[in-house]
């Protein structure tokens, strides 16, 4: 367990209180979120919850660049570090999806159409790493992995500062995203369709 490890399972960590944040009912212990107004040539209310979720969802982004940053530059790569690195990825990303369709922030469609891409692609994966072939993310799927992180970040910040101007970016990243993981799922596909069909 050395430390690029302990910073992917503290991503999950971070991960989990903002699955609490938005899913336990506080109401139910006498609590709420106290709402912001700000004008900004209209007003706009911002729920408090959505602000912490989104310093949390930054530091565990912050935590994703840094495990890998530290684990290459320290020669600490490790097979649980690979494995755990995946999940926690997953498992952040997937959840705030979800907790945002389920809030009717973005649309359903956003996150079913990323699972949907990531199973797939994580199978193909696995078929590889089976075969004793490793699979590097490819371009697409990194401009795809960069949209979807600052569209999540902008959303949880209800779109500022580009709120003041009407200009929804992060809705735009969010579109490019999806679009990207499409691109890069099918290109998945094509580069490996041979490890589907043939046998060890």
């Amino acid at each position: 367990m050395n430390l690029p490890n302990k910073l992917t399972i503290t991503r999950i960590l971070f991960t989990i209180f903002i699955i609490i944040l938005f899913l336990f009912p506080f109401y139910q212990v006498n609590f709420n979120f106290p709402m912001w107004a700000i004008n900004v040539g209209e007003v706009i209310e911002i729920d408090s919850r959505y602000i912490f979720g989104g310093i949390l969802f930054l530091l565990a982004s912050l935590t994703d660049f840094l495990d890998g940053y530290l684990a290459r530059k320290k020669n600490m790569v490790t097979d649980f570090g690979k494995f755990i690195d995946a999940i926690a990825d997953k498992v952040l990303v997937n959840s705030v999806l979800i907790i945002f369709a389920v809030n009717g922030v973005i649309s359903p469609i956003i996150p079913v159409i990323i699972i949907f891409r990531d199973t797939i692609v994580d199978s193909i994966r696995m078929m590889a790493s089976n075969k004793g072939i490793v699979i590097a993310a490819g371009k697409a799927g990194k401009v795809k992995t960069a949209c979807m992180m600052v569209g999540l970040t902008l959303t949880f910040f209800y779109n500022l500062p580009f709120e003041i101007w009407n200009i929804d970016v992060s809705t735009v990243l969010l579109v490019i995203a999806t679009i990207l993981s499409v691109y890069s799922g099918i290109e998945y596909y094509y580069n490996n369709k041979k490890l589907l069909f043939t046998q060890k």
